[in-house]
This record gives structure tokens, sequence and C-alpha cells, in this order.
């Protein structure tokens, strides 16, 4: 797995790199040598964070953990990658390297395995066009994390508005 990382507004340690090559080289059973990963180290308010996103066949596997060192905040990260790997494990394998997942259960913590379908709980609502701004109004008014709209500004394509983690706001766009 080609690893990239990134301090910012900080370098990052030798040890450090090689504490993050020590812990991702776990996934290499799941992904083939094409697989990417990039790590972002950072500080937030007295907290150390942690961005872990890899990419493989087109599928993304994202977590981001803060905590009071570097290395709980890696630990943490790599656990909520792994979870995600196993939660979706059956899925995966379509779609990952076909040997991906033959290994010992013994290597991984045991937990509850969504090996199913997904439950989806379906939702209708009114589909009008209207800027973003009507649509951020209208998504705060519903207390929501996100709105899908028609883009009145924009030839009526489809979008989303959604609340940033910083309590700004994001506008998805089509290309």
């Amino acid at each position: 797995m080609k690893t990239t990382i990134i301090g910012r507004h900080m370098t990052v340690g030798e040890d450090q790199k090689a504490l993050v090559a020590k812990k991702l080289a776990k996934f290499d059973k799941f992904f083939g040598s094409d697989a990417e990963a990039y790590v972002t180290f950072a500080y937030k308010r007295k907290l150390e964070i942690i961005e872990i996103s890899i990419t493989y066949n087109g599928i993304l596997f994202r977590s981001e953990e803060e905590s009071t060192t570097f290395q709980n905040a890696l630990d943490e990260a790599v656990e909520s990658l792994e979870r995600q790997i196993r939660k979706n494990k059956t899925r995966l394998e379509k779609r990952l390297r076909p040997t991906a997942f033959e290994y010992d259960e013994d290597d991984l913590h045991d937990e509850d395995e969504d090996e199913g379908t997904f439950e989806i709980r379906t939702k209708t609502f009114p589909f009008k066009p209207m800027s973003a701004e009507e649509a951020i109004m209208q998504m705060e008014l519903l207390g929501h994390q996100f709105f899908v709209f028609a883009n009145s500004d924009d030839n009526e394509a489809t979008c989303v508005v959604y609340r940033r983690k910083d309590g700004a706001y994001g506008l998805l766009m089509p290309e």
C-alpha cells in the first residue's frame, strides 16, 4: 500500500511515520499493492487529530479521530477502519481482491457482523426548485444535517447542502 503522510501546520517525525506504516500494514491482507493511504496529522484546540483515507478499486474508507496523543488517535482510527471493513465484509468481498478475507477469525476482534442487506427507510418530500440559501434554511427548520434540493440557480440540478463539523455549510453539485 502506498502511504502519503501529511502534517498540517506541523512536521511529522520519523518515529510517527514508522508507527503509521506498522499500523497500516495490517490492512495489506485486504487491499492490493495499488491501494493508496493518506494520513493527515493536525492539532486542534489542544487535541491531536489523525485522519486516514484509504482508496482501493474506487472504494473509499475514511476515519478521523482526535485524542490527547497522536498514538491514541491512530489506534482509534485504525480500529474504526477495521470496523468498517468487518461490517461490510460480504459486500466488499465482491469488490476487493478475491482472497481479501481469507484469514483466521482470531485475527479480528469478535463483533456482530452485518452481512445482510441494508435496512432502508424511505421518506418522500416535495421536491421544488430553490436557492442554496433557501435549502439551508429548510434544513435548519427540519433539524437535519443535510438537505437535497433542485438548485434554481443552476438549471435545477439536484444538489445537496450539508452542515460541516466546523459549523460552516457545504454544497454538493453534480459536474
